[in-house]
């Protein structure tokens, strides 16, 4: 299907279902090698970064699969390392951890809205790169994807944000003020990729101006960049339930049930 080409709710929700099984897969994979998996989302505002995680999450394993969305630091952790906040989120073998925006904040939003200083911003792009070759040389599979979107699909996003009464908790004041400053993010991003965009973990962009296709694009890349077998257990069969005659139940309206409404 041409990339001019809407793709259809069919098809989609069709690719999606594949997916979802070979996920299951995946983590299945993942557990079973002892495998610590990190994935970074980065992008613009309204790029379909968090539609994409809910996605990938939503057929997996909660137990073995955690999403890490940080708030700002507090006061304590401002005078920390920077990337200590970070750490203690870190998977341990079998788990896959996945990061809402990252330690790249401050590549980011904070360069961009003053948040930290010259000397602060100028480590950060020195240590970075030596930080993740460090957890690539300790054995962490880290993938960072970067969501690109264009300007005119970004404000029309942000319009639907703002007349949807179920979306207006996504639009923040940062949301507003990076529709200001494009060409100021523009520059951090262009900057940051120039220096952590490393052999060791290299940044992959999505084209994000289609939310259903990068959501597919960016899922299969994850499979096909982490290959896995199929090891699922076969399924078994379960044998008959054994019956307790002698037990009573009590009243069904000795219950309180929650009402009927639909």
């Amino acid at each position: 299907m041409s990339k001019d080409t809407k793709i259809s709710k069919k098809d989609y929700h069709k690719a999606l279902a594949d997916i979802y099984v070979d996920l299951v897969k995946w983590q299945h994979w993942v557990k079973a090698k002892g495998l610590r998996v990190m994935i970074v989302f980065e992008g613009r505002d309204a790029a379909g970064k968090g539609g994409t995680i809910k996605r990938l999450i939503e057929p997996l394993n909660p137990r073995g699969c955690n999403v890490v969305a940080l708030p700002a630091p507090s006061d304590r952790e401002k005078t920390q390392w920077y990337f200590q906040r970070y750490v203690q989120h870190f998977p341990a073998a079998g788990e896959i951890v996945i990061f809402d925006r990252s330690w790249y904040n401050r590549a980011g939003v904070e360069r961009v809205m003053d948040f930290c200083s010259d000397a602060e911003y100028r480590e950060f792009l020195r240590s970075c790169p030596e930080f993740e070759r460090m957890l690539a040389h300790s054995g962490i599979i880290l993938l960072k994807y970067w969501f690109s979107v264009s300007d005119d699909v970004q404000e029309s996003r942000f319009q639907k944000r703002a007349h949807d009464a179920t979306k207006h908790w996504k639009l923040s004041p940062m949301d507003l003020e990076s529709r200001n400053r494009w060409v100021e993010y523009s520059k951090a991003k262009d900057q940051m990729f120039f220096y952590t965009d490393i052999a060791e973990a290299h940044w992959y962009v999505v084209d994000a101006d289609d939310k259903k296709r990068a959501r597919l694009n960016c899922l299969s890349h994850i499979l096909a960049t982490i290959p896995f077998e199929d090891i699922m257990p076969v399924p078994m069969e379960l044998p008959p339930r054994e019956k307790h005659g002698d037990y009573q139940r009590p009243a069904i309206d000795s219950q309180t049930f929650v009402p009927e409404k639909y």
